[in-house]
């Protein structure tokens, strides 16, 4: 017989029919009786079961009646006689634990948490669970067991999600956890787990919503803080922007065969920081590195140098590093420094293939990069030595026979299955063809048309003939050539012609691109023709040809240039207006896919067709900025402007001043053509490109700003400019107003760019005025689309603003967690600068705390890395302004004035209103040390009036205005603090400007 207590008590026959047990009394004493099957319960424990602490009177001798109904019930529904036992301690129900379900229920889940496999833990829990009917002891007067019951279904049911969100069952979590967290809104390890859901669903906007409430809930019901588990869930969506780990690794079209050297080169690997394997062109080289790198362990990134010529950028591009941000943008830091910082802490193995044509930029940064990052290691492939100190070369030669063959037939079973070739004819083949692998698959794929012993018979008349040329090259070399020169005249004359033609295409090409660019009928059955004859793959989407035989079918084919710029000016135009909307992810991802060719286009066209390059630059412009990519920009723009001359050509006066604000050095006066502009901006980014470029004139920025256009995204966009501006001069409720309206506007546009932009303006804004909430759930929100375009740097900027709020709240465990998180993506990301903030603000938490002598190995490891003047500017305030509060602390209130002084120098340096108020805050410190009080006072003044609001939450301010006013009085406090804030911000910038007011005023 079977006992259930996990629901509405019962009890079973062998057949599952139920046995009728009476009223509720007699329920609950079999439901306190199995669960302890097997044991003795005392007659105390059985009445305060059933009556709680107050029985009536007679319960004992109730007891006995009850003990004896029981019994007559399991009897006569089958049981055997004295399953109720009496003895002298109490009573017994005699049955197997395992008879009862709560303890099959507690046997399942016990041996669930010693699992280690999360497909049989979750198994193990589900069975476990399937066993609940609904409440346990359904009914019945016992809160206590009931409670403990309850409690343990509701660990079994969080281990069990936990194993599912273990094996990746995000999606169909999501609903059941929405469900759970309704019924436990306090239970943190349910809503960590509905925000991982969220998370690992693509939701996570959601996720942050979803922590912000329960940490809103835990602070109002509570008092507390989230929990270590919920705040590392919420953590791990904050750093879900950072670059994922590289990994980035071709995956072969066809299997490997095995060769000597891939042991040689797997323990050169292990030994040497610069492994470069040379040999001829066909001879296998990149296929080697290939799979050399999947085996390695960690992170990889293979870049492929065959169509750049532009190492650095190529390496950056593979590594998935800009050159800077695309919220707060500033100068583009140098691209070399820029990689250098996003290897410097990373064990990596980096494979630069194809480095022949670019062998002395490939050594001179490989050079470098060894040189100041220790963890890197680098895998080079080339027909020639990189030629550095500590190289080890793994020289790859041509296969031997047993391989040739083997590689032969593999090749020759995928395009002639069933056909075995001849052994002879296949040895031949092998033999004439030196046993390189490319020029092998390249005769493989004959045996689509022809026999093995057909090929093996024009291949000797063909080197018959070659072996009579030039006798000074390389054998392999003029192997090589012959078979791609053999399988050429093999082609129809249609697949000769796209063959030629598709050599134009530097990055390969979908087939609509293929279509238009070649010009050749029924493209699509001739591109089908050229991949089974292996001069053309197929892969994602996409058609590519081997760098080898790209080069010969250039050679043989006409200029197709012109068409392809035409066509690739059209592409650009086309997904222009995409970038400015709900598409823009859509938009950048299909920019990036044809970014090889874009450029390709564009350099051509800079000095063949400077017109249609006007186009492009002015069409892909916001393409590089969402990217980060401006720096790619001057060379070309350079060229074309020289192309051009001094004037635009008819209808190009905007994409002559985009590309002219883009050059690197210009004669060329922008600003008459500026004024010449009518209409509404085409390219309404043109005011952000002015913005940042070092010629920019207030007149002409009020001009461009004219001419911004009605539409909604140009509207919104100059929302964020009339918000900047507002709070330039102080006016924060109004810079408030436009900030929100361009949010609102890009919201229902879609732009990630413009909504995170409105963001961040808005989450300064409720931080300074002490809204915590709303603060971090619009910091949250910008850190994920931040995310969403791939702005690694900036999301890592965001975290530290982020963490900076926080500990302005008094959250300092949150903000410890927050900068580190911070340092990290910027370490990931190759941003010093942002590592430096993010160190700072680990100084000011070690200062707050009083370990001053921690603070001060902050800051000075933080302004180490803001050493740029440009890019480190606003870091370099923040970090000598806190140096000088642990100066004044340590009662050292010179060193302090002049920190403060050179904080306050930068800061009107770069016109930052609210760097210079936080260093006249800091100025205020040393007076109010020196008990000069009513000058501290002004000065708290100026630094509000500057900024145009109070920081709340500031506890240097706080401790500063509290010290003053105590000493001289609220009314005196408040008259000099008055007239300070009055002072019209250009009288105090300048004044500051002449260092007054460390004297006072």
């Amino acid at each position: 017989m079977q006992f259930a207590i996990l629901g509405p008590v019962e009890a079973r026959r062998p057949d599952g029919t139920p046995v009728a047990l009476g009223g509720p009394q007699l329920r609950g004493l079999l439901a306190l009786l199995a669960l302890d099957a097997g044991r003795v319960v005392s007659a105390e424990r059985l009445i305060d079961g059933l009556h709680g602490e107050h029985p009536p009177e007679g319960a004992a001798e109730a007891l006995q009646s009850q003990v004896s109904r029981l019994r007559r019930r399991l009897r006569d529904g089958g049981a055997p006689d004295g399953l109720v036992e009496f003895t002298p301690a109490g009573y017994r129900l005699a049955v197997e634990p395992a008879d009862v379900d709560v303890h099959r229920f507690e046997r399942l889940t016990a041996q669930a948490r010693e699992t280690p496999d999360p497909a049989a833990k979750l198994a193990l829990f589900t069975e476990a669970l399937t066993l609940w009917r609904g409440p346990a002891l359904d009914g019945l007067a016992d809160p206590p067991r009931a409670a403990r019951l309850a409690e343990l279904r509701l660990a079994a049911t969080e281990d069990r999600v936990e194993a599912g969100l273990a094996l990746g069952h995000h999606d169909r979590l999501v609903a059941e956890l929405r469900e759970l967290t309704g019924e436990h809104p306090l239970r943190e390890r349910l809503t960590a787990q509905l925000v991982r859901a969220l998370h690992g669903s693509g939701r996570s906007a959601e996720a942050l919503a979803v922590f912000a409430r329960m940490r809103e809930r835990l602070a109002d019901e509570l008092g507390a803080d989230p929990s270590p588990e919920l705040a590392d869930a919420h953590t791990a969506v904050l750093r879900a922007a950072a670059p994922a780990p590289a990994r980035r690794v071709p995956v072969p079209l066809t299997g490997f065969v095995g060769r000597a050297e891939l042991d040689r080169l797997t323990a050169a690997l292990r030994d040497a920081r610069l492994v470069t394997l040379t040999g001829p062109g066909g001879a296998g080289k990149t296929r080697l590195a290939v799979e050399a790198a999947a085996r390695a362990a960690g992170e990889v990134c293979f870049v492929e140098l065959a169509t750049t010529t532009d190492v650095l950028r190529a390496v950056l591009t593979a590594l998935g590093l800009r050159e800077q941000g695309v919220l707060t943008p500033g100068a583009a830091a140098d691209p070399a420094d820029r990689l250098v910082a996003g290897l410097a802490d990373r064990p990596l193995l980096l494979v630069l293939d194809n480095c022949e044509h670019v062998v002395g930029e490939a050594a001179r940064l490989v050079r470098r990069l060894l040189g100041e990052c220790a963890g890197l290691r680098v895998l080079a492939t080339s027909r020639e030595a990189l030629a550095l100190t500590g190289e080890t070369l793994v020289p790859v030669g041509t296969l031997p026979a047993d391989a040739a063959a083997r590689l032969f037939t593999e090749r020759a079973a995928a395009v002639a299955p069933g056909a075995a070739p001849d052994p002879g004819a296949v040895t031949r083949i092998c033999a004439a063809l030196d046993g390189l692998p490319l020029a092998i698959e390249l005769a493989a794929a004959r045996l689509r048309s022809l026999s093995a012993d057909d090929v093996a018979a024009r291949l000797g008349d063909r080197f018959g003939l070659l072996s009579r040329g030039d006798r000074t090259a390389e054998p392999r070399h003029r192997t090589l050539r012959g078979v791609v020169e053999w399988s050429w005249d093999l082609l129809e004359p249609d697949e000769r012609l796209l063959a030629g033609r598709f050599a134009v295409f530097a990055g390969g090409a979908r087939p609509v691109a293929v279509e238009r660019v070649c010009a050749v009928p029924d493209a699509d059955a001739v591109l089908t023709g050229l991949v089974e004859k292996s001069f053309v793959e197929f892969a994602g989407g996409r058609y590519r040809m081997l760098e080898t035989i790209r080069a010969f079918c250039a050679e043989q084919g006409d200029d197709r240039r012109a068409a392809h710029a035409t066509y690739f000016l059209d592409f650009a135009v086309a997904h222009e207006p995409d970038l400015r909307g709900a598409d823009q992810l859509t938009a950048l991802a299909e920019l990036t896919a044809e970014h090889a060719d874009l450029h390709a286009a564009l350099r051509w066209s800079a000095t063949e067709a400077p017109e249609t390059a006007l186009r492009l630059i002015a069409a892909l412009s916001w393409y590089w900025w969402l990217r980060g990519l401006r720096s790619e920009v001057p060379p070309i723009a350079d060229t074309v402007l020289a192309a051009i001359g001094p004037e635009p050509p008819p209808g190009l006066a905007e994409e002559y001043v985009v590309c002219a604000i883009q050059a690197s050095d210009t004669d060329v006066a922008i600003e008459p053509i500026l004024r010449r502009l009518d209409g509404p901006l085409e390219y309404p980014y043109l005011f952000l490109l002015w913005a940042f470029s070092p010629r920019t004139k207030a007149e002409d920025g009020a001009r461009l700003a004219a001419l911004i256009g009605p539409d909604a995204w140009s509207r919104a966009f100059a929302r964020i400019g009339d918000g900047l501006g507002a709070q330039y001069r102080g006016r924060i409720a109004e810079a408030e107003t436009h900030f929100s309206a361009a949010l609102d506007a890009f919201r229902a546009l879609g732009d990630r760019w413009g909504e995170a932009s409105a963001l961040e303006k808005l989450a300064e804004f409720a931080d300074w005025r002490g809204d915590h909430a709303r603060f971090r759930e619009l910091m949250d929100e910008s850190v994920r689309l931040a995310g969403e375009l791939g702005a690694a740097e900036d999301a890592a900027d965001l975290l530290c603003r982020r963490a900076d709020g926080v500990l302005r709240q008094g959250d300092t465990e949150a903000a410890k967690a927050g900068y580190r998180a911070a340092a990290e993506q910027a370490r990931a990301a190759g941003t010093p600068v942002t590592l430096a903030r993010a160190r700072g603000g680990l100084g000011e938490i070690a200062r707050r705390a009083g370990d001053l002598g921690a603070a001060r190995r902050w800051y000075t490891s933080a302004l180490a890395l803001a050493a740029d003047p440009v890019t480190g500017g606003e870091t370099r305030i923040r970090v000598h302004t806190g140096f000088g509060w642990t100066a004044a602390a340590e009662g050292h209130l010179e060193e302090a004035t002049e920190l403060h002084q050179e904080a306050l120098a930068t800061a009107l340096e770069h016109a930052n209103l609210p760097g210079a108020a936080q260093a006249i805050e800091g100025l205020a410190g040393v007076l109010a040390g020196r008990e000069e009080d009513e000058r501290a006072a002004f000065l708290l003044g100026v630094a509000v009036g500057l900024r145009g609001s109070p920081v709340s939450g500031d506890a240097d301010v706080a401790s500063v205005t509290d010290r003053v006013r105590a000493r001289i009085g609220a009314s005196a406090y408040a008259e000099a603090f008055d007239r300070g804030r009055e002072l019209p911000p250009e009288q105090a910038v300048e004044e500051a400007g002449q260092r007054r007011f460390a004297l006072g005023s």
